[in-house]
């Protein structure tokens, strides 16, 4: 409720802005020194929050290493018994993710290309799996923090205190030019993130839905305070978990290891043998 009350008092004064221009036609800023003190509390917490995740050397993050365990959810239960994961991230829109104890399945993501590495070769990610990752990686903690709050036109709006991972909490929302809108949940006594969620509307059917992930288990890693546990869930139910075993952070990596070139389409039947 806080969230929407802000975002009509952000349109209101977009609106009145654009209403009232002098005579030589420029236009006159119409925000009141509620919401002006509104925007500077939620840059304010904001900005604690980088500092705790490490100030220049978090947002100085050129690449990163990971290494653990992932957990897939259907409808709230487990599918697997977890599987090993080896994740290599150049920012900002570089990644490689290797599964299996033998790591001989990878997904490797470059700008807005994204394939499917296995023993039958390399095949383009369906459409969907491909958009599910942008979607993501888009509204990422990382992308937010680095990119988003930099970029002209971005609004703030402090939402209030609030509880997440069963921590109190103070609320923040970030909204683009695009009205594209992530909220934030900052723990109130360490200030390190606990919780990120966006919406977006399904083209197909045109429902609202609801992405979260709640980040646990920090450790300072190279200066760098880093989630070692990540939980995501998809409208309210759990979709994915992943705990880390070892994190690097600045450690160069072969721009070979973000290239992928399609070998086969799986949607293709193979031809009869004779």
């Amino acid at each position: 409720m806080r969230f929407i009350l802000s975002v009509l008092i952000f349109s209101l004064c977009a609106v009145t802005s654009g209403a009232a221009q002098d005579s030589s036609g420029s236009s006159t800023s119409q925000n009141t020194p509620a919401a002006q003190e509104n925007s500077t509390k939620a840059k304010t917490l904001i900005d604690q929050a980088v500092q705790a995740l490490g100030g220049s050397a978090y947002l100085n993050v050129e690449n990163m290493t990971q290494q653990g365990r992932t957990y897939s959810f259907h409808r709230g239960e487990a599918t697997n018994a977890g599987v090993l994961f080896w994740r290599f991230v150049k920012f900002p829109d570089r990644e490689r993710i290797e599964l299996t104890k033998q790591r001989d399945v990878a997904y490797v993501y470059n700008g807005d290309k994204g394939y499917e590495v296995t023993f039958k070769g390399t095949a383009a990610l369906d459409n969907k799996v491909l958009d599910d990752f942008l979607r993501r990686r888009d509204h990422s903690l990382e992308l937010v923090l680095r990119k988003w709050i930099k970029e002209p036109g971005v609004a703030f709006f402090y939402d209030g205190p609030a509880v997440a991972a069963n921590k109190p909490a103070e609320q923040v929302s970030v909204m683009n030019a695009k009205n594209d809108s992530v909220t934030l949940f900052f723990d109130s006594t360490t200030h390190l993130p606990l919780k990120k969620s966006f919406t977006w509307r399904d083209p197909t059917d045109n429902l609202r839905n609801t992405e979260e992930e709640i980040y646990d288990a920090y450790r300072n890693t190279q200066g760098i305070m880093t989630p070692y546990s990540s939980t995501r869930f998809y409208n309210g139910e759990m979709s994915n978990q992943r705990f880390l075993n070892t994190v690097t952070y600045n450690v160069a990596l072969n721009d070979s290891m973000f290239d992928a070139k399609t070998t086969y389409d799986p949607n293709t039947l193979p031809p009869r043998k004779k």
